[in-house]
């Protein structure tokens, strides 16, 4: 195979996965020995047309970051979907809805109240709200996208061939997605199978140097936090009450967290194996602060009783799964 070509293209998104890219460091010339960056807004001078104007399926891979919030993030995906061969689902705003997913609690009409009624630095007497369209008094035209009523991940709008997690990945993992893609390219061995999230099957605590799988022995009678306890650089968090994701995201990030003394937040998401990130979390913490011995069983009384110990619950377990998890969406009553 020759030298493959690469384009990037961002949906709802912070930016910090395109920054991601740039932290190959000096290993970025490694991939650009085996490919061509032909489209990335943020970092090349192109336009949206120039990729529009690409033969469909030209583009070897495509790596699209960003939730799903508008109609131009959905449009630029569906034409990244036509023109790459490969396309993946690269940081948690794609994979599983990320961030900006947690939008997912209010809607449309209650987020437009908030921010250009309600909020009390806003000067709007008139409540003026976007339109997708609006012409002057001179008949020029002018549109904005449509902003939906909720968030998607990327495999909500278009096939995606992989994910790769994180928010950002992280450097050790965008070494290892370089070393497959060199050793694809050099015929050395096959892509994984479609729909493969190119990370470890394995839970972090399975993986974390503070106390490796033995978050099952666990014990503790309180929710601390950072304000109540510096942290032990030796310890579990969970071990010292803090709130760590751990028993419920994949591994595979490099703990970079855990490196300087922050517990995991989520941002690898689930394995395989869990059908609901938040879920599976608030069973193995109930369990832990001992409301049940058997996490799978849990009460309404019991979660009740652990969820008084914690702020935030939903920002918390659902930080970055909420579109993608059973919860997925507030919904309205329409009576």
């Amino acid at each position: 195979m020759g030298k493959i070509s690469i384009a990037l293209k961002r949906g709802a998104s912070c930016v910090g996965c395109d920054i991601a890219v740039v932290n190959f460091s000096e290993k970025l010339f490694e991939l650009l020995e085996i490919a061509d960056i032909v489209f990335s807004p943020t970092l090349l001078d192109v336009k949206y047309e120039d990729l529009e104007k690409m033969p469909d399926k030209s583009i070897t891979l495509g790596l699209y970051h960003g939730a799903i919030r508008n109609s131009d993030n959905e449009e630029m995906a569906k034409i990244m979907r036509e023109k790459c061969v490969v396309l993946i689902a690269y940081g948690s705003c794609a994979h599983l809805g990320g961030i900006p997913g947690l939008a997912n609690v209010s809607n449309r009409e209650g987020i437009f109240k908030a921010v250009y009624e309600d909020t009390f630095s806003t000067v709007n007497p008139e409540k003026i709200k976007p339109q997708t369209e609006w012409t002057d008094e001179k008949g020029h035209k002018l549109t904005l996208p449509e902003f939906y009523d909720e968030v998607y991940a990327l495999d909500d709008i278009v096939d995606v061939d992989y994910y790769v997690p994180a928010c950002p990945p992280t450097h050790k993992m965008n070494m290892e997605i370089l070393n497959l893609i060199k050793d694809w390219v050099e015929g050395k061995r096959e892509l994984p199978p479609k729909g493969s999230v190119i990370a470890s099957e394995k839970t972090l605590c399975m993986e974390c140097e503070r106390n490796p799988g033995k978050m099952r022995y666990l014990k503790v009678d309180k929710l601390k936090t950072f304000i109540d306890v510096e942290p032990d650089p030796e310890k579990c968090f969970l071990e010292q009450g803090i709130l760590c994701l751990g028993p419920a995201t994949r591994a595979g990030c490099g703990t970079p967290c855990i490196k300087v003394n922050m517990p995991c937040t989520g941002c690898m998401g689930p394995t395989a194996a869990v059908m609901d990130q938040g879920g599976s979390m608030l069973s193995a913490i109930a369990s832990i602060f001992g409301v049940s011995e058997k996490e799978l069983e849990l009460t309404e009384e019991d979660i009740e009783k652990f969820i008084a110990h914690l702020k935030d619950p939903l920002g918390k377990f659902y930080r970055y799964s909420l579109p993608k998890s059973l919860l997925r969406k507030v919904v309205k009553d329409k009576k």
